[in-house]
């Protein structure tokens, strides 16, 4: 998708629903997509929408109009997403000693897994993982943006990153001894 054109933009700015509403129908695909990542269910994804859509109309004036309109609003919906989980969600540091598996997955069960079951895996960590892991592998932010994002250390984040990963892995597994299993 293109980025947004100016006059969708320019018609937020003044406040008018109509094109509000064509901004909402262009990118909500993308932004509840998004929103899903960082959610718990269904529910807490549209939620997160919601209020992100809200804060996008609340603050467009601050668009600078430098980069990508889109990408502008995609950050404001992980902040929300964030902001949500921020004061629910306790991240503690693991010890960054703790062993890695070094077995490696079965090629057949990474060649045949799909990005659906693939983002239910990573729908399965708990939420401190889940945001860590999606704001480091899918959304490429470096382990000092999320520290500062999420209140943590740098050290605290690649601990929780190498968790998820773990756990990742091992969900990864089960998946493929089952398959396994039922042939």
């Amino acid at each position: 998708m293109a980025d947004i054109p100016e006059k969708i933009i320019q018609g937020c700015k003044k406040g008018k629903q109509r094109y509000q509403e064509e901004l909402y129908h262009l990118l909500a695909p993308k932004m509840y997509g998004l929103c899903l990542k960082y959610a718990n269910d269904r529910d807490d994804a549209k939620d997160i929408m919601q209020d992100g859509f809200i804060k996008v109309f609340g603050k467009i004036d601050q668009f600078g109009e430098k980069g990508s309109f889109e990408g502008w609003v995609r950050r404001i919906m992980i902040n929300t997403a964030l902001e949500k989980y921020r004061s629910q969600v306790t991240m503690y540091s693991l010890d960054e000693r703790m062993p890695l598996s070094d077995e490696g997955v079965q090629s057949t069960v990474i060649d045949n897994l799909s990005a659906e079951d693939l983002l239910g895996l990573i729908g399965q960590l708990t939420p401190k993982y889940r945001m860590v892991f999606n704001l480091y592998a899918i959304d490429g932010f470096s382990h000092k943006e999320i520290g500062e994002m999420l209140g943590i250390s740098e050290g605290t984040s690649k601990s929780n990153l190498s968790r998820a990963r773990v756990i990742l892995q091992e969900k990864v597994r089960e998946l493929y001894s089952v398959s396994r299993d039922a042939k």
